[in-house]
């Protein structure tokens, strides 16, 4: 089989294509033709780690769906013809986080991922793909829509009459921007583009703010909401946006911190959290018992998830491109 793999070459992290034994389940392991795989930004991150000469070897890519295959004995959950997906921690079942599941993040410091045609996996660390989604939009689920689930449903308890900042239009912020109009929340969208607002007010945004016209785009957000600010806030920015998020933020209100997108830098004043009795979440993707939730709240309110742009497996660095190059709205997703 076919299968990317990173590696250095010349100081920087490339993927490289390897003709490779197609793997065989084990007991309890189930083995999946992937049919499309999703890239997230902690995908070029890890690319950027395999120029140090780190990861070398490593399939990437934390996100994928496909049929299965093959199973391995004790397997009675799933048979050949199964469409499923891959939970992002492979041993992230069910109940809190543990620190010991990092290590099996697919794609990660330890974990092959999804770039390949064919992976083997746990049996439990599989989803069924909703009946309603392709297999490239089930493909995008696994980290951004996870995240956005777990923060904003599950432990930010978003519902109806709430009002969210989603910052940019990639992956996380499109998915929490359909949930919350799902729930009936209203939704406040930043962005520097003006026709990506555009196209997130077909989405549900309802207070769009270009930030690159608007720099004190917190100061626009309370006045817009007549003083009240967000009751929800989608932190994707890091640094360069955390001290504006707990400026925006409502009394009783709740950052759902998720990315570092511009770096790490000086450590944000949280004191406005106290007095304003606010919540920061911080999250790392979810569980698969998140995941299965997700799926059912994706059917019953037939969400389809945005895609950006679908590459062919020999285009894979052209996707990891577009993915940087911040011009996408949405998912960046390889079709195998």
């Amino acid at each position: 089989m076919k299968a990317y793999h990173l590696n250095s070459h010349a100081g920087a992290g490339r993927l490289a294509r390897a003709d490779v034994n197609k793997p065989e389940p084990a007991s309890g392991e189930v083995r999946i033709r992937v049919e499309a795989a999703s890239l997230n930004y902690r995908d070029l991150i890890t690319l950027d780690r395999a120029g140090q000469n780190e990861l070398n070897g490593r399939v990437p890519l934390s996100d994928g769906a496909g049929v299965v295959d093959a199973i391995g004995s004790d397997v009675v959950k799933w048979r050949p013809g199964d469409r499923v997906a891959a939970s992002f921690f492979r041993d992230w079942i069910s109940g809190p986080f543990k620190s010991s599941y990092v290590p099996s993040s697919l794609g990660g410091n330890a974990t092959d991922g999804m770039l390949a045609e064919y992976v083997v996996l746990p049996a439990n660390a599989l989803v069924a793909v909703p009946q309603h989604l392709s297999s490239v939009e089930a493909a995008t689920l696994p980290c951004a829509g996870v995240t956005a689930f777990h923060g904003l449903v599950v432990r930010g308890g978003m519902g109806k009459g709430d009002m969210l900042l989603v910052q940019g239009t990639g992956g996380v912020a499109l998915f929490g921007l359909q949930f919350a109009a799902a729930l009936g929340a209203r939704a406040i969208v930043i962005s520097s583009s003006d026709e990506k607002l555009a196209r997130a007010k077909a989405l549900g945004g309802s207070i769009l703010i270009n930030y690159r016209d608007t720099p004190d785009w917190d100061v626009d957000l309370m006045k817009a909401t007549h003083g009240e600010g967000a009751s929800h806030i989608l932190e994707l920015g890091g640094p360069g946006t955390y001290d504006r998020s707990l400026r925006s933020v409502a009394s009783g209100g709740k950052i759902v911190q998720v990315g570092v997108l511009t770096g790490f830098g000086p450590k944000p004043d949280l004191s406005r959290l106290q007095w304003e009795n606010a919540d920061i979440i911080g999250v790392t993707v979810g569980s698969l018992d998140h995941f299965t939730a997700m799926n059912r709240f994706l059917t019953e309110h037939a969400i389809h998830p945005v895609i950006d742009r679908v590459f062919g497996f020999d285009e894979v660095p052209e996707a990891y491109a577009h993915l940087r190059s911040g011009a996408h709205f949405g998912k960046v997703v390889v079709r195998l």
